[in-house]
C-alpha cells in the first residue's frame, strides 16, 4: 500500500517475498485469531468451527446440513464428523426431515441452547482481544467480505506453464 492507501504492484524478485503476499497476512492473522478463539472457547468445550456451527443454528434454530454447510463454506467430508463430535457432547441432535427423508435436519438440543447463554461473552472478549490493534474492525469485517465475495467470483485461471 503506498501512503496514500493505494495498492501498488511490487516487481521484479520482490513479488516472492513471503513479506509481501497478502496470502500469507491473512493466513497468518487468522491463525492468531485462531489461537485467541481456541483460548475463549475452551471453557465451553467447543473448536473455532463447532462455534461457528453453533451459531448458524442458534440463529435459524433448525437447518438442513446442506445449508449448514453453505452457510459456514464447508463441504460435508467437513460438517460430517463436526457435526458426530457435537451430537456426542449433546449438543445437537440430526434427524431426517419428515417432509423429504434424503434432507438431514440439525438442531442444538436443550444443553446447546443453554450453552448460547455461556457464548454471549464470546464476542466481546474477542473484540476486547483485538482491541488494542488500532485498526477499525468493523471496516475491517466489511472489507473482508467484499474481497470474499469478490474472489468466490473469480474464474481461476492456471499459473503460466501450467498443463504445458
Amino acid at each position: 500500500m503506498t501512503e496514500q492507501g493505494e495498492d501498488r504492484d511490487i516487481d521484479g524478485e520482490e513479488a516472492l517475498f513471503l513479506s509481501n503476499q497478502l496470502c500469507f497476512a491473512l493466513h497468518s492473522t487468522t491463525l492468531a485469531l485462531g489461537r485467541v478463539y481456541q483460548r475463549v472457547l475452551a471453557p465451553l468445550g467447543l473448536t473455532y468451527t463447532q462455534y461457528l456451527a453453533m451459531l448458524v443454528l442458534w440463529e435459524r434454530e433448525r437447518v438442513s446440513v446442506k445449508d449448514l454447510g453453505a452457510a459456514l463454506i464447508l463441504d460435508s467430508g467437513t460438517l460430517t464428523p463436526l457435526l458426530k463430535r457435537l451430537e456426542l457432547a449433546g449438543l445437537v441432535e440430526r434427524r431426517r426431515d419428515e417432509a423429504d427423508e434424503r434432507r438431514v435436519l440439525v438442531a442444538p438440543t436443550a444443553q446447546g441452547w443453554s450453552l448460547r447463554q455461556r457464548a454471549l461473552e464470546v464476542p466481546h472478549r474477542i473484540m476486547e482481544a483485538c482491541g488494542g490493534a488500532g485498526v477499525p474492525l468493523s471496516r475491517l469485517k466489511g472489507d473482508l467480505e467484499a474481497l470474499r465475495t469478490a474472489l468466490i467470483a473469480v474464474p481461476v485461471a492456471p499459473a503460466s506453464g501450467e498443463g504445458a
